[in-house]
């Protein structure tokens, strides 16, 4: 069965209409607020169809339909366009981290307050002492022909190991010889020293394993960001009770006891997602943690010529208005970004 423009026509509108009001969507609903040009029994039909591809779920026999993860999924990949915010609203946002400025870590707080006020969700920081942190060694183990071991101790002694599985088919004895080259490049070596240009030098010296060295650098910038050294900032915690999805105390408390461990909450800022421009798309079980498998974090990455500072976010229910988010979020870590920048 294929997705035809009507079905995602029909899916955008649910999942709109599921956004501003939170309660299941009937054809009925569709016909009468979206000159789709179709009939409501068309659109029943069309419905039943996007249920079947996985798109839509029924919660009752009764009742219309909800979006799906990855209806949002979709949605968010290849239906959403951006939502452009006002000029009084960019303003807004401008004139209150900039008459804000401080010490880097005092911004971040000022800037999740106003992320928090403009989104109604909880807003989240990783504040960048991790830039500092120095690798004393790395080595790289060989595991299979298609995995090795990322083995990282920094100067705290703290030891830090990640299984990274690759295509390149290489045999022990090649990754011994990566190993000593890249321990060569990276012992000494602070996150902050791993700017664009010395990643150019070292890609120019492994010309043969870029692909792999990719991967090492994932692996690489994980592990740091993963010491005790993290601060994190968080703002508008208890927003998440402002919506319905959340009514049930015993599911809010396990949300916000998720909040209170540092390094999970590092661990979903960092979770990988739908990339789109400068931001970061988590939706639903994709989240690092099950307890937070009904809700979408969107981030923005602070850099500086390469070198990550920082990172900005949101999380709040599957439910969220992405459009409207994500433009809120790229706004503030623009503005962010070029206000750090000055500072430094």
């Amino acid at each position: 069965m294929s997705l035809t423009e009507r079905k995602r026509k029909i899916l955008e509108a649910i999942i709109k209409d599921y956004i501003e009001n939170a309660e299941a969507v009937g054809s009925r609903t569709i016909s009468k607020k979206y000159e789709l040009g179709v009939s409501a029994a068309t659109i029943r039909n069309e419905m039943s169809d996007l249920e079947e591809m996985g798109y839509l779920i029924q919660p009752h026999t009764s009742s219309g339909r909800v979006p799906s993860e990855k209806g949002y999924k979709l949605y968010v990949n290849s239906l959403m366009s951006e939502d452009d915010l006002t000029d009084p609203e960019r303003q807004i946002i401008k004139q209150s981290i900039i008459k804000n400025m401080g010490e880097v870590k005092y911004l971040l707080e000022d800037t999740l307050k106003l992320l928090s006020k403009f989104t109604n969700c909880t807003s989240l920081a990783l504040t960048p002492k991790a830039s500092e942190i120095k690798i004393k060694h790395l080595q790289i183990v060989y595991v299979n022909e298609n995995s090795i071991l990322l083995i990282i101790i920094t100067d705290k002694g703290v030891v830090k190991n990640t299984l990274i599985k690759h295509k390149m088919q290489m045999n022990e004895e090649k990754i011994n010889i990566i190993s000593k080259m890249l321990s060569e490049h990276f012992t000494g070596k602070t996150m902050r020293d791993l700017d664009e240009e010395f990643i150019k030098y070292v890609n120019s010296q492994m010309l043969n394993y870029n692909n792999l060295l990719d991967n090492i650098l994932d692996g690489i910038y994980y592990n740091l960001s993963q010491t005790d050294d993290l601060e994190v900032l968080l703002n508008g915690v208890t927003n998440i009770f402002n919506f319905p999805e959340f009514n049930d105390i015993v599911k809010a408390k396990a949300f916000l006891n998720v909040l209170e461990e540092k390094q999970m909450v590092a661990n979903i800022l960092n979770t990988k997602g739908i990339t789109k421009e400068h931001l970061n798309i988590v939706i639903g079980s994709d989240n690092y943690h099950n307890i937070i498998k009904d809700c979408s974090v969107i981030t923005a990455t602070c850099d500086i010529d390469g070198i990550v500072i920082g990172k900005i976010g949101i999380i709040g229910p599957t439910r969220m208005d992405y459009s409207k988010m994500c433009s809120i979020v790229n706004c503030v870590g623009e503005v962010l970004k070029k206000s750090i920048e000055k500072k430094l």
